[in-house]
């Protein structure tokens, strides 16, 4: 197997699905690999390095995986729905991704088309970059809260409500809304954030 930088960041990949980010290591890298860990060093200075590429990687694929339309409204749910799916795909995905710097340059391609498909529509550049941020950032924290507590028995929604108690009606039924069904939950706010920029847009 050849040993470049794209052979390295898959490889890393799959032992972060293996492992999860917190025993994620240079050294197991390497033993997937048949390599000692400084051979690493060729491609990587660091592990945060390595990170970064990671989520670069991650990310190129989810901005390759979004229709791009003439649609700016289309291409805001299928963006946030690409982000989502490919973080998810990913064991402790979401915590990779938060918080990286992205080292691939084809990022900014799709980056400039969903701009420019946007700013089409009649919105100024700067709301432009809001609403692509907005439903970036709403994605990345969904996918963080998501991956955080699914099979975590301490957030099962009968398990809250009782501590929450009844005098506190709204919050205690709230737990199904915050915990239960994540597709529906995702999509729910997805639409808040796109008819919230089509109501300013008027």
């Amino acid at each position: 197997m050849a040993l470049d930088r794209d052979t390295v960041v898959r490889t890393a990949l799959r032992v972060l699905d293996e492992v999860g980010v917190d025993n994620l290591t240079l050294r197991r890298i390497a033993t997937e690999l048949n390599v000692q860990a400084p051979a690493l060093y060729w491609h990587f200075k660091n592990k945060q390095e390595l990170v970064d590429e990671m989520a670069s990687t991650v990310l190129a694929e989810a901005v390759g995986a979004a229709e791009y339309g003439d649609d700016w409204a289309e291409l805001l749910v299928n963006y946030g729905r690409a982000l989502r799916g490919a973080l998810l795909s990913h064991r402790d995905g979401a915590k990779v991704f938060s918080g990286t710097y992205l080292t691939r340059t084809d990022v900014y391609k799709g980056q400039e088309q969903a701009l420019r498909v946007i700013t089409d529509a009649g919105f100024s550049l700067a709301e432009a970059v809001a609403g692509l941020m907005t439903v970036h950032c709403y994605a990345t924290g969904h996918a963080v809260e998501e991956q955080a507590s699914t099979g975590d028995p301490r957030y099962d929604p009968q398990a809250r409500a009782d501590r929450v108690g009844a005098e506190l009606p709204l919050a205690q039924a709230a737990g199904e809304g915050l915990f239960e069904k994540p597709d529906e939950r995702f999509e729910r706010g997805l639409a808040l954030i796109v008819n919230g920029m089509r109501k300013a847009k008027v």
